[in-house]
Protein backbone atom coordinates (compact mmCIF):
# COMPACT_ATOMS: atom_id res chain seq x y z
CA UNK A 1 0.00 0.00 0.00
CA UNK A 2 1.01 3.34 -0.86
CA UNK A 3 1.57 6.26 2.11
CA UNK A 4 1.45 9.85 1.91
CA UNK A 5 1.82 12.26 4.28
CA UNK A 6 -1.82 14.06 5.00
CA UNK A 7 -3.56 17.03 7.27
CA UNK A 8 -6.11 17.58 9.88
CA UNK A 9 -8.10 20.21 9.80
CA UNK A 10 -7.59 20.85 13.60
CA UNK A 11 -5.54 22.68 16.26
CA UNK A 12 -2.13 21.84 17.70
CA UNK A 13 -4.17 22.26 21.33
CA UNK A 14 -6.50 19.50 20.30
CA UNK A 15 -3.75 17.16 19.99
CA UNK A 16 -1.94 18.29 23.30
CA UNK A 17 -5.46 17.80 24.58
CA UNK A 18 -5.58 13.83 23.84
CA UNK A 19 -1.99 13.12 24.32
CA UNK A 20 -2.40 14.45 27.81
CA UNK A 21 -5.58 12.32 28.37
CA UNK A 22 -3.53 9.30 26.77
CA UNK A 23 -0.77 9.85 29.13
CA UNK A 24 -2.77 10.09 32.30
CA UNK A 25 -4.34 6.71 30.99
CA UNK A 26 -0.81 4.74 30.61
CA UNK A 27 -0.06 6.09 34.14
CA UNK A 28 -3.11 4.63 35.70
CA UNK A 29 -2.59 1.54 33.93
CA UNK A 30 1.29 1.46 34.65
CA UNK A 31 1.93 0.87 31.04
CA UNK A 32 5.78 0.69 30.48
CA UNK A 33 6.02 0.26 26.38
CA UNK A 34 3.70 1.07 23.36
CA UNK A 35 3.90 0.55 19.38
CA UNK A 36 3.31 4.52 19.51
CA UNK A 37 3.72 7.11 21.75
CA UNK A 38 0.61 8.78 23.52
CA UNK A 39 1.24 11.67 20.89
CA UNK A 40 0.85 9.16 17.73
CA UNK A 41 -1.93 7.54 19.43
CA UNK A 42 -3.83 11.00 19.90
CA UNK A 43 -2.74 11.69 15.95
CA UNK A 44 -4.08 8.00 14.84
CA UNK A 45 -7.48 8.45 16.72
CA UNK A 46 -8.04 12.05 15.78
CA UNK A 47 -7.36 10.96 11.85
CA UNK A 48 -10.18 8.45 12.72
CA UNK A 49 -12.52 11.25 14.24
CA UNK A 50 -11.90 14.06 12.30
CA UNK A 51 -10.77 12.30 8.78
CA UNK A 52 -12.59 9.07 9.06
CA UNK A 53 -10.08 7.32 7.51
CA UNK A 54 -9.88 3.60 8.06
CA UNK A 55 -7.98 1.16 9.84
CA UNK A 56 -6.63 -0.33 7.05
CA UNK A 57 -5.19 3.33 5.99
CA UNK A 58 -4.48 4.46 9.68
CA UNK A 59 -2.55 0.82 9.68
CA UNK A 60 -0.15 1.52 6.80
CA UNK A 61 0.67 5.16 8.03
CA UNK A 62 1.44 4.52 11.66
CA UNK A 63 3.13 1.60 10.72
CA UNK A 64 1.33 -1.05 13.07
CA UNK A 65 -0.92 -3.58 12.86
CA UNK A 66 -4.94 -3.37 12.27
CA UNK A 67 -5.53 -4.97 15.65
CA UNK A 68 -3.89 -2.54 17.44
CA UNK A 69 -5.36 0.38 15.81
CA UNK A 70 -8.54 -0.90 16.73
CA UNK A 71 -7.30 -1.27 20.47
CA UNK A 72 -5.69 2.19 20.34
CA UNK A 73 -8.68 4.07 19.01
CA UNK A 74 -11.27 2.28 21.40
CA UNK A 75 -9.31 3.35 24.26
CA UNK A 76 -9.12 6.75 22.90
CA UNK A 77 -12.67 7.24 22.29
CA UNK A 78 -13.55 5.76 25.56
CA UNK A 79 -11.09 8.16 27.60
CA UNK A 80 -12.87 11.52 26.05
CA UNK A 81 -16.83 9.77 25.87
CA UNK A 82 -15.98 9.24 29.98
CA UNK A 83 -15.51 13.35 29.78
CA UNK A 84 -19.03 13.88 27.79
CA UNK A 85 -21.83 15.75 29.71
CA UNK A 86 -24.55 14.44 31.36
CA UNK A 87 -27.90 15.74 30.70
CA UNK A 88 -28.03 16.64 34.12
CA UNK A 89 -25.20 18.81 33.33
CA UNK A 90 -26.42 20.05 29.98
CA UNK A 91 -29.86 21.08 32.10
CA UNK A 92 -27.38 23.06 34.38
CA UNK A 93 -25.69 24.38 31.62
CA UNK A 94 -28.87 25.35 29.81
CA UNK A 95 -30.66 26.94 32.78
CA UNK A 96 -28.57 29.84 32.51
CA UNK A 97 -29.41 30.41 29.01
CA UNK A 98 -32.11 32.86 27.89
CA UNK A 99 -33.40 29.25 25.22
CA UNK A 100 -31.81 26.57 23.64
CA UNK A 101 -32.60 24.60 20.48
CA UNK A 102 -33.73 21.21 20.32
CA UNK A 103 -32.84 19.11 17.05
CA UNK A 104 -32.31 15.95 15.86
CA UNK A 105 -29.83 14.43 13.33
CA UNK A 106 -29.50 11.42 11.70
CA UNK A 107 -25.70 9.76 11.45
CA UNK A 108 -25.88 7.40 8.58
CA UNK A 109 -24.36 4.04 8.99
CA UNK A 110 -24.01 0.76 6.81
CA UNK A 111 -26.96 -1.55 6.92
CA UNK A 112 -28.81 -3.57 5.40
CA UNK A 113 -32.64 -3.71 4.25
CA UNK A 114 -33.52 -6.22 7.29
CA UNK A 115 -32.17 -3.59 9.91
CA UNK A 116 -35.84 -2.13 10.08
CA UNK A 117 -35.27 -0.50 13.66
CA UNK A 118 -32.61 1.49 12.30
CA UNK A 119 -33.96 2.56 8.57
CA UNK A 120 -35.48 6.56 8.90
CA UNK A 121 -38.34 6.46 6.58
CA UNK A 122 -37.84 10.41 6.15
CA UNK A 123 -34.59 10.24 5.01
CA UNK A 124 -34.39 6.80 3.28
CA UNK A 125 -31.65 5.08 4.48
CA UNK A 126 -30.24 3.20 7.66
CA UNK A 127 -28.86 5.53 10.61
CA UNK A 128 -28.75 6.33 14.29
CA UNK A 129 -30.88 9.55 16.03
CA UNK A 130 -29.02 11.72 17.88
CA UNK A 131 -30.78 14.26 20.00
CA UNK A 132 -29.17 18.09 20.27
CA UNK A 133 -29.71 20.36 22.95
CA UNK A 134 -27.45 23.93 21.88
CA UNK A 135 -24.60 21.72 22.07
CA UNK A 136 -24.90 18.78 24.16
CA UNK A 137 -25.66 15.51 22.44
CA UNK A 138 -27.39 12.44 24.76
CA UNK A 139 -27.40 8.94 23.15
CA UNK A 140 -28.08 7.56 19.60
CA UNK A 141 -31.16 5.66 18.80
CA UNK A 142 -31.76 3.26 16.21
CA UNK A 143 -33.01 5.61 13.04
CA UNK A 144 -36.33 4.52 12.90
CA UNK A 145 -37.26 6.38 16.09
CA UNK A 146 -38.80 9.61 15.75
CA UNK A 147 -37.37 13.21 17.32
CA UNK A 148 -40.30 13.57 19.67
CA UNK A 149 -39.76 9.73 20.82
CA UNK A 150 -36.57 9.70 21.13
CA UNK A 151 -36.39 12.82 23.18
CA UNK A 152 -39.22 11.22 25.40
CA UNK A 153 -36.80 8.52 25.82
CA UNK A 154 -34.36 10.46 26.68
CA UNK A 155 -36.02 12.35 29.19
CA UNK A 156 -35.52 15.37 27.56
CA UNK A 157 -38.22 17.45 27.53
CA UNK A 158 -39.20 16.18 31.19
CA UNK A 159 -35.89 17.57 31.84
CA UNK A 160 -36.31 20.87 30.59
CA UNK A 161 -40.03 21.31 31.46
CA UNK A 162 -38.91 20.94 35.36
CA UNK A 163 -35.90 23.18 34.42
CA UNK A 164 -38.28 25.85 32.82
CA UNK A 165 -35.99 26.12 30.10
CA UNK A 166 -37.67 27.84 27.04
CA UNK A 167 -37.02 25.51 23.92
CA UNK A 168 -37.10 26.04 20.25
CA UNK A 169 -38.01 22.96 18.15
CA UNK A 170 -38.88 21.89 14.74
CA UNK A 171 -42.70 20.68 13.77
CA UNK A 172 -41.35 16.97 14.43
CA UNK A 173 -41.89 18.23 18.24
CA UNK A 174 -45.42 18.64 18.28
CA UNK A 175 -47.44 17.64 20.79
CA UNK A 176 -44.45 17.74 23.51
CA UNK A 177 -45.75 20.39 25.64
CA UNK A 178 -44.17 21.89 28.58
CA UNK A 179 -41.91 24.71 27.47
CA UNK A 180 -40.97 23.26 24.45
CA UNK A 181 -42.19 26.10 21.75
CA UNK A 182 -42.51 24.22 17.86
CA UNK A 183 -43.90 26.40 14.59
CA UNK A 184 -47.58 26.91 13.23
CA UNK A 185 -48.46 23.59 11.56
CA UNK A 186 -50.12 23.84 8.02
CA UNK A 187 -48.76 25.12 4.35
CA UNK A 188 -47.05 28.42 4.35
CA UNK A 189 -49.85 30.10 1.77
CA UNK A 190 -53.10 29.11 4.16
CA UNK A 191 -51.25 30.26 7.49
CA UNK A 192 -52.46 34.03 8.50
CA UNK A 193 -50.08 37.04 8.21
CA UNK A 194 -49.10 36.79 12.09
CA UNK A 195 -48.70 33.21 11.88
CA UNK A 196 -46.39 33.56 9.31
CA UNK A 197 -44.31 36.09 11.10
CA UNK A 198 -43.85 33.72 13.95
CA UNK A 199 -43.00 30.37 12.14
CA UNK A 200 -40.36 32.72 9.98
CA UNK A 201 -39.09 34.17 13.66
CA UNK A 202 -39.16 30.33 14.95
CA UNK A 203 -36.94 29.66 11.91
CA UNK A 204 -34.10 32.33 12.65
CA UNK A 205 -33.91 30.82 16.16
CA UNK A 206 -33.86 27.20 14.96
CA UNK A 207 -30.65 28.28 12.50
CA UNK A 208 -28.49 27.60 15.86
CA UNK A 209 -29.38 24.38 16.21
CA UNK A 210 -28.88 23.39 12.54
CA UNK A 211 -25.70 25.02 12.99
CA UNK A 212 -24.78 22.54 16.05
CA UNK A 213 -25.23 19.60 13.70
CA UNK A 214 -23.60 21.00 11.22
CA UNK A 215 -20.70 21.11 13.69
CA UNK A 216 -21.25 17.60 14.88
CA UNK A 217 -20.89 16.35 11.01
CA UNK A 218 -17.81 18.36 10.38
CA UNK A 219 -15.89 15.20 12.04
CA UNK A 220 -16.26 13.21 8.85
CA UNK A 221 -16.41 9.41 10.37
CA UNK A 222 -19.94 10.91 11.46
CA UNK A 223 -20.93 11.06 7.86
CA UNK A 224 -21.07 7.69 7.50
CA UNK A 225 -20.18 4.51 10.17
CA UNK A 226 -19.41 1.30 9.49
CA UNK A 227 -18.58 0.33 13.00
CA UNK A 228 -21.06 -1.61 15.55
CA UNK A 229 -24.35 0.71 16.66
CA UNK A 230 -23.45 -0.22 20.02
CA UNK A 231 -19.92 1.92 19.48
CA UNK A 232 -21.74 5.34 17.93
CA UNK A 233 -22.70 6.52 21.39
CA UNK A 234 -19.27 6.61 22.47
CA UNK A 235 -17.72 8.14 19.49
CA UNK A 236 -20.43 10.90 19.58
CA UNK A 237 -19.52 11.46 23.09
CA UNK A 238 -15.52 11.81 22.56
CA UNK A 239 -16.79 14.04 19.38
CA UNK A 240 -18.39 16.08 22.01
CA UNK A 241 -15.56 16.06 24.44
CA UNK A 242 -13.11 17.40 21.66
CA UNK A 243 -15.04 20.28 20.58
CA UNK A 244 -16.11 21.36 23.94
CA UNK A 245 -12.69 21.32 25.40
CA UNK A 246 -11.25 23.10 22.21
CA UNK A 247 -13.95 25.35 21.94
CA UNK A 248 -13.26 26.51 25.87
Amino acid sequence: MLVYPSGIDLSNSTLRYLSDLLRARRRELGTRWRRLTAGRQALLALAHLRCGHTYTQLAAGFGIGLATVYRYIAEAVEVLAALAPTLQQAMTVAANKAFVILDGTLLHIDRIAADRPYYSGKHKCHGMNVQVIADAFSPALPGAVHDIKAARTHGIIEALTQAGIRTWADKRYQGARGTIRVPYRGRWSTLPAGKRAVNSSHARIRAVGEQANATLKSWRLLRKLRCSTTRITDIVKAVLALHHATAA
